[in-house]
């Protein structure tokens, strides 16, 4: 990409350089009262707002609540597909936030009460806070896909949109899979976790396919007619995969096409779309349509689109007052659901929550997204954009970016890999530490 260090250096000291500036204008009250923060959830946004609400104010008391005592990051997880990474590479833990001084709590919440700012965990503990932040991530409309569910996904057609066992099983059924065989991709329509996800996971699959099973290609069963970055993919796999050739490795069908699944069955291993055509897949990826995560339900803080409308300056919920909703749940006007956004707005939410719980008046935010997508061996492609909030509150807008050149050289491209591994280092160094 032209300008590609600069670029990133640049965004690097824009976000540092607006964080320091505005913790240095918070007073911290060390001597006062014990201002107590929970933060359910531990993944990319509950951790990094733990880190940097403790940076803030170290006077806070921050207890953070997460079911599992590692994490899994999916920005990356396609690569463990390809045989490109190990899974143990995007696996972390706490230990870093437990030196911080944050007590971190492995459990599950069951309930927030609102009201009387007490939170229950499954083992029947119960907290009391001041302010709440709640990262639920997200979770699955499996009623959307007739013959789809729960245990499917979690035995024999996974859709591996949660980094983990799910990944692992996907691996398996790839590497099983005969030279020659058809792997069916099916992404959700809008919104979703990682836009761009699908069609890095195909190209990923298809390095592998192209490295072990020549023979073999993969359907992409679309239900929109455009995703993030599809000029940018659809180049790469013409150059990597043959698209749009007879020997076609990777096949794109979008909404003109009635790509979109309506139901599965399970015993032939195939999809149908809403006409009633049959796909048969040797291996099948059903990525459901999405929503906030189950808590965020529980706690009374979705609408009725199933996700969690709140104040883009602070992230405190418009339907209840004192808890702030982070990451892929939150309805974040302007900004993809993406590892990176999660990042930054846990950052702003940090900030504000700081100045609220000391009396002052959060500042204007503004945000930083970075996506890469790795397409195939030394070829990479990103989109980088810089956000603020809108004068009127009502969305996040975006300032500026950039977007890898059609034109992009064999070195640009191949840069762009190396820059993918080292920004997957530098946002799992800044959240959960080395």
């Amino acid at each position: 990409m032209n300008n590609s260090i600069n670029r990133r250096q640049f965004i690097k000291s824009i976000g540092l350089a607006s964080l320091a500036s505005t913790i240095t204008a918070i007073p911290v009250l060390a001597f006062g009262a014990t201002k107590k923060v929970v933060i359910v959830g531990g993944g990319t946004g509950g951790a990094t707002a733990a880190k940097y609400l403790k940076l803030a104010d170290p006077s806070i008391e921050i207890t953070l609540i997460e079911a599992n005592k590692t994490y899994h990051s999916c920005y990356s997880s396609n690569e463990v597909l390809s045989g490109n990474r190990d899974i143990s590479s995007i696996q972390y833990g706490y230990d870093n936030l437990k030196s911080q001084g944050i007590q971190v709590v492995f459990d599950t919440v069951i309930n927030i009460n609102a009201k009387s700012r007490v939170i229950t965990t499954k083992s029947g503990d119960r907290f009391s806070y001041d302010r709440c932040i709640v990262a639920p991530g997200i979770d699955f409309k499996y009623e959307a896909i007739e013959g789809y569910s729960k245990s499917i996904a979690e035995s024999s057609i996974p859709h591996a949109w949660k980094a983990g066992v799910q990944t692992e099983i996907l691996r398996k059924q790839l590497i099983e899979m005969k030279n020659g065989g058809t792997v069916v991709i099916a992404p959700p329509e809008n919104p979703f976790r990682c836009p761009p996800g699908p069609y890095e996971r195909a190209s990923q699959i298809a390095d592998y396919l192209k490295r072990e099973k020549p023979k073999s290609k993969i359907i992409i069963m679309d239900p929109k007619s455009k995703f993030s970055k599809m000029g940018l993919f659809q180049q790469g796999w013409e150059k990597m995969y043959g698209y749009k050739s007879e020997n076609a490795m990777i096949e794109w069908h979008g909404m003109s096409d009635d790509a979109g699944i309506e139901s599965i069955n399970v015993k032939e291993n195939s999809m149908t779309n809403q006409f009633g055509d049959i796909i048969k897949a040797d291996v099948l990826n059903v990525i459901p349509p999405q929503k906030a995560g189950k808590i965020a339900f529980t706690a009374g803080l979705t609408n009725d689109k199933g996700w969690c409308p709140v104040r883009l300056d602070t992230f405190e919920s418009t339907i209840h007052k004192n808890i702030h909703v982070i990451g892929d749940a939150a309805i974040a006007n302007g900004l993809p659901k993406s590892g990176y956004a999660a990042n930054s707005e846990a950052k702003v939410c940090a900030v504000a929550v700081s100045a609220l719980l000391n009396g002052s008046e959060p500042g204007t935010p503004s945000f930083i997204n970075t996506c890469y997508s790795i397409v195939g061996k030394d070829y990479g492609i990103s989109v980088t954009a810089v956000y603020r909030l809108a004068k009127d509150g009502s969305k996040i807008t975006r300032v500026s970016g950039g977007l890898t050149p059609m034109n992009a050289t064999p070195i640009q491209l191949k840069r762009e890999v190396s820059y993918a591994h080292s920004w997957l280092h530098n946002i799992t160094t800044d959240i959960f530490g080395s």
